[in-house]
């Protein structure tokens, strides 16, 4: 019995030593700065002067107040909804296109996957000439006698957070398909037989028995895209700066603003992304809940 203590106290404490490194890391670089932004989200915070003054709630009262606060969400929403459903449908069919047919897999999962591991700088400055008054976007909309911006897409305010939804839905849906090329795998085959023997059609052989099998994953990916969603920011900054008139500025475009723009304005950010962290939560506890409602009705 001492010996098997012995081991137990050893154990825990070599777990100890090698998880040090990790939780230190977490403590320093998560944990403080996580409690540091709380704390300034509740002060008026001067860069220069590195001073902050405690005001209470009065920057959560100045986001309700703050017409910029109200358009820039509006962007983010309207990013959200449009680009989650594309990118996780696109993203669902070509993983189904793949696992259907094995031949040349690997090469289709390489290119799929590639702007993924691209980075999202440079992609960024590709759709940006892409989408100039002389890109070829355009000179494609010239040949086939289609309407386009004479600016160019990105200097409409019309046009402008659609064309970096439509790049946002290209870059991602990649990551997103080996996620569910990964979930279809993992499915037995020999339900798709039973469905076969049963004269089920290829809808049905979707609606009840790919998407219940792969739920976890369809889960996961709605979770993750909507984060992602929310905090879009480096396709805004490098593409637009927020313009034209605002029509691109998103949440976390406009913490940025305040934070590093703004002499005395930290404090009114980490507000800010608090908020954008508190509707990231929201919108994943939701999604979480309404999967599980579907699953347990389904059985």
């Amino acid at each position: 019995m001492k010996r098997l203590w012995s081991y137990r106290r050893h154990d825990a404490f070599y777990t100890g030593v090698f998880l040090a490194p990790w939780l230190v890391t977490l403590a320093v670089f998560w944990l403080y700065p996580l409690g540091y932004a709380l704390y300034l989200s509740f002060t008026k915070y001067y860069t220069l002067k590195n001073v902050a003054v405690f005001i209470g709630l009065d920057n959560y009262l100045h986001i309700v107040s703050d017409g910029f606060f109200w358009q820039a969400l509006q962007n983010t929403m309207l990013f959200a909804a449009g680009t989650i459903p594309c990118t996780t449908i696109l993203a669902l069919m070509l993983a189904i296109s793949l696992h259907s047919v094995p031949r040349f897999r690997s090469v289709f999962r390489v290119l799929f996957f590639l702007p993924s591991v691209t980075s999202l700088i440079v992609l960024a400055l590709i759709f940006s000439t892409l989408y100039a008054s002389n890109g070829y976007i355009t000179a494609l909309c010239q040949l086939m006698h289609l309407p386009f911006p004479a600016r160019g897409w990105l200097q409409e305010p019309m046009t402008a957070l659609p064309a970096i939804m439509v790049m946002d839905v290209i870059i991602a849906s990649g990551y997103y398909t080996m996620l569910f090329l990964a979930g279809l795998q993992a499915i037995p085959q020999d339900l798709y037989e039973i469905a076969d023997l049963a004269g089920v059609s290829v809808f049905q052989r979707l609606w009840y028995v790919t998407l219940p099998m792969i739920r976890p994953t369809l889960v996961f990916v709605l979770v993750v895209n909507t984060i992602r969603a929310v905090q879009i920011f480096v396709e805004i900054y490098i593409m637009t700066r927020g313009g034209p008139l605002g029509s691109t500025t998103t949440l976390m475009y406009s913490v940025y603003v305040n934070a590093f723009e703004k002499t005395d304005m930290m404090g009114y950010a980490c507000a800010l992304a608090y908020l954008a962290f508190g509707i990231v939560l929201v919108f994943a506890v939701l999604q979480i809940n309404l999967m599980r409602t579907e699953g347990s009705s389904r059985r």
